[in-house]
C-alpha cells in the first residue's frame, strides 16, 4: 500500500531559544501544576499568534481579509515547490529572490503549479535560537533575506500563488528585513493566501512533488497560529526507490 510521508517544517517553541520578532509579546511558559503536587503536569502558555513557526492568515495584514475561523482546510494543505537560494542569501543577508530565479527553478523541474506554496530555503533555519537569526544592525534594522515585490506580484498575477496559495520562509517573513511597511506581506495575504514563516527543516523537503499540511491553534478571529507545519511526500513508490523519512 503507497502511503505518504511526514517531515516536520517547526522548529520546537523554548523560552530560551526562540526568537522573538520585535515588538512581539514575549514567550513564556509557566509550570502551573505538577504530578508530586497535584497529580498532574500542565503549563500555562504565552505567547503571540506568531511567535515561532506560524503560518499567517490574510487578515494579518489586509483590513476586511479572511482571519484564521475563515479558512478551511483547502487554505491549509496545499502543492509545495522549494527554492533553494542559501547561495545568493549567504552573500547578501538582504537578498530579494527573483522572477529569474524562479524562472532558474522552472528551468529544472518544470511550471509550479496553481495555487502552490513557494517555499524560499534562505538558509536562516541553521541560524534559529542564535542573534544571527535576527541580524539587526547597530540602528536596530533587521537583515533576513525575502521575496521582491515583483516576484510575489508575477506569482500571483501568473496563479502560481493564485487564489490560495502562498509562500514560505525559513526568515522572519517573506518581506525583507530591511523593508519596514512589508509591501511583499501585504500583497501576499490577499484572497486566501497565506504565509508560513520561520520554517525548518527544510532539507527534508524536495524541490516539488510535496504537499504541506498547517496544523496549529484555530483561535476566533486570528492572524494566523502557532504552528505544526508538515511535508507531505510522495509515496517512495512513485520514485521507484523506497525512501525512509528524513530525520
Amino acid at each position: 500500500m503507497k502511503r505518504e510521508l511526514l517531515v516536520s517544517l517547526s522548529h520546537v517553541n523554548d523560552p530560551a531559544t526562540t526568537n522573538i520578532y520585535p515588538g512581539d509579546p514575549p514567550f513564556e511558559l509557566e509550570t502551573v501544576a505538577t504530578i508530586e503536587k497535584d497529580g498532574y503536569y500542565t503549563r500555562y502558555v504565552r505567547q503571540g499568534e506568531h511567535t515561532g513557526t506560524h503560518w499567517g492568515a490574510p487578515g494579518h495584514f489586509n483590513e476586511g481579509e479572511a482571519l484564521a475561523d475563515d479558512l478551511d482546510l483547502g487554505d491549509l494543505f496545499l502543492p509545495a515547490v522549494k527554492i533553494d537560494v542559501r547561495d545568493s542569501c549567504a552573500r547578501d543577508a538582504d537578498y530579494q529572490v527573483t522572477i529569474g530565479d524562479v524562472e532558474e527553478w522552472e528551468r529544472h523541474h518544470g511550471q509550479i503549479p496553481a495555487e502552490s506554496m513557494v517555499i524560499i530555503w534562505t538558509g536562516w533555519d541553521a541560524k534559529w535560537g542564535s542573534p544571527a537569526y535576527l541580524n539587526t544592525d547597530a540602528g536596530g534594522a533587521l537583515h533576513h533575506p525575502g521575496f521582491a515585490l515583483d516576484t510575489v506580484r508575477w506569482l500571483a498575477d501568473t496563479g502560481r500563488i493564485g487564489h490560495r496559495g502562498g509562500t514560505g520562509t525559513d526568515a522572519f517573513s517573506p518581506d525583507p528585513g530591511i523593508d519596514t511597511t512589508y509591501a511583499v506581506s501585504r500583497l501576499v495575504y490577499q484572497r486566501h493566501r497565506i504565509s508560513l514563516e520561520i520554517l525548518a527543516n527544510l532539507a527534508a523537503l524536495p524541490p516539488t512533488g510535496a504537499h504541506i499540511l498547517c496544523g496549529g491553534h484555530i483561535n476566533r478571529a486570528g492572524a494566523g497560529s502557532t504552528a505544526l507545519i508538515y511535508g507531505v511526500l510522495p509515496p517512495p513508490e512513485d520514485t521507484g526507490t523506497e525512501t525512509k523519512p528524513p530525520g
